[in-house]
């Protein structure tokens, strides 16, 4: 017996992902599979604060000043072509980004998928 074709394929990477437009009404993950996602992206942690949405969290350092530019406009650049934005606040040679969805009120495969994207760009 052949099997099919589809269910020899693995599961794709986060990175090898693209993000889905998320209207309203989209529920978030729940915890155990933000948890789940969450190893997929080391680094990066969950910040939950109450009466918060949940994000995913991350600081890139990098040499000076113009590094953490072009990591930002790498960045900028990425999350246009996947239209899923961070958040983000740069400290000299530090970026703090923070994802998550706006219209889920909290986290959605998007985030990880784009954190895993960030961190590739980085390496």
């Amino acid at each position: 017996m052949q099997v099919p074709e589809k269910a020899q394929e693995k599961p794709k990477k986060l990175s090898e992902k693209h993000c889905v437009p998320c209207e309203g009404g989209v529920p978030a993950l729940d915890d155990a599979t933000s948890k789940m996602l969450l190893v997929e992206v080391p680094g990066w942690a969950l910040r939950a604060a109450t009466g918060q949405p949940a994000q995913i969290t991350k600081r890139f350092e990098f040499a000076d000043f113009l590094g953490a530019m072009a990591f930002v406009d790498k960045m900028a650049a990425l999350a246009e072509e996947e239209g899923h934005h961070p958040d983000f606040c740069v400290h000299y040679s530090r970026v703090d980004v923070s994802l998550w969805t706006h219209a889920a009120r909290g986290l959605s495969e998007n985030d990880f998928i784009l954190a895993s994207k960030l961190d590739v760009i980085v390496s």
